[in-house]
């Protein structure tokens, strides 16, 4: 991941469960038809059979196309199919254990809600870049990270940032200007068809 830039990027996040069978097709038609930055596996199981089976899929279709590819927790699991590297979702905690585990030039992102303070924690331990959410909806428990959040962030902090959950065509605009990465995922997989509803979002942006 790069610092910020003027017109954001694609983060693609996986839906939390997907058929092998099928999924890669509709998976390598989305990022063949918009430009993707990093691709995260954010599957539900624990199961690690599921889980090395599903990455082993989802890296030949994302090595086709030459985009990184970041597992959601599971650090290990990134070492040991050497992936690109791993969001945590619990903010700051993990994040210097995963940097030593994984080596300098892995991306390592955090997931931190809503906290200003988690996002900047994460920030100096180490992170890559630092993710908050939802942006809409009645997701978790309510709480929305809102804009001013993220105008403050991209006026003092250098770490990129990332925009996720719950976007629309209507947020996405409103926060183009201060996010450097848009995090999508179910907002396009519950879509009969992902890549137009994806095009929808990017179109947002600009």
């Amino acid at each position: 991941m790069t610092d910020q830039i003027e017109t954001p990027q694609i983060y693609l996040v996986t839906p939390p469960e997907f058929e092998l069978s099928s999924f890669p097709n509709t998976l390598k038609r989305v990022l063949d038809g918009v430009e993707t930055a990093c691709l995260r596996l954010s599957l539900a199981t624990h199961d690690e059979d599921r889980l090395m089976r599903a990455t082993d899929v989802i890296r030949e279709v994302a090595n086709s196309v030459d985009v990184a590819m970041v597992i959601d927790t599971h650090v290990l699991l990134a070492e040991r199919l050497g992936l690109d590297g791993v969001h945590l979702p619990d903010g700051a905690r993990t994040v210097r254990f995963a940097r030593k585990t994984l080596g300098p030039d892995a991306i390592v992102g955090t997931g931190n809600g809503t906290s200003r303070h988690d996002g900047m924690n994460a920030g100096e331990a180490g992170a890559d870049y630092v993710s908050f959410g939802p942006i809409g909806g009645a997701l978790g428990d309510g709480e929305l990270a809102e804009l001013d959040l993220f105008r403050w962030w991209s006026e003092v902090i250098e770490v990129p940032v990332v925009a996720e959950g719950g976007l629309t065509e209507d947020n996405v605009r409103s926060l183009a200007p201060f996010t450097d990465f848009f995090a999508i995922g179910e907002e396009i997989w519950r879509e009969e068809d992902p890549l137009a509803a994806l095009k929808r979002l990017t179109a947002a942006m600009s």
